[in-house]
């Protein structure tokens, strides 16, 4: 079982905690971290989720993401979530910006990394398969039908601080 904590419209506590999977309570939000992985030689990765995983199967991210669990702030989540889905440890990341979706704020950071290219350990469950591109192939990506719908609004705009 996945905990929560959630947040008022403001972003201040609402001092409830949330069971993943639950419907969400109207007007409240919980956190999400996000994370843009650079390779120090320019490149950027890209994950594909799994094709069981409910929401999105089988599409591809922009590095990786998830739910900031209960008691977490969202750069520890976005550090958890980064190491869980593709094996990088990295304290060390840089919040590019935040949104509000519909019922989440979402933590964007930046990891400049100088991890070998194939040391890449895929989540099992999460991640199928993982590809580095070059900043034109992320641009390219980013506009296609192999990106999240979702992740491509929040990203679109930012792409520049990458």
């Amino acid at each position: 079982m996945e905990l929560w904590d959630l947040y008022k419209k403001d972003g201040t506590p609402a001092g409830i905690e949330h069971i993943r999977g639950e419907k969400m309570p109207n007007g409240l939000y919980h956190i999400v971290g996000g994370v843009a992985v650079r390779h120090v030689d320019g490149t950027y990765l890209l994950l594909q989720r799994d094709w069981n995983k409910p929401g999105w199967p089988g599409l591809w991210e922009l590095g990786a993401s998830g739910s900031v669990l209960k008691g977490e702030s969202p750069l520890q989540g976005a550090v958890r979530e980064l190491y869980e889905e593709c094996g990088i440890n990295s304290g060390e990341l840089k919040l590019l910006f935040m949104s509000r979706g519909k019922d989440a704020f979402y933590y964007n950071y930046l990891c400049i990394t100088d991890c070998p290219k194939d040391s890449i350990v895929l989540q099992e469950g999460e991640t199928v398969a993982y590809r580095w591109v070059s900043r034109e192939e992320l641009l390219h990506f980013m506009h296609s039908d192999e990106a999240i719908p979702t992740q491509k609004e929040r990203w679109l705009p930012h792409l520049e601080r990458l």
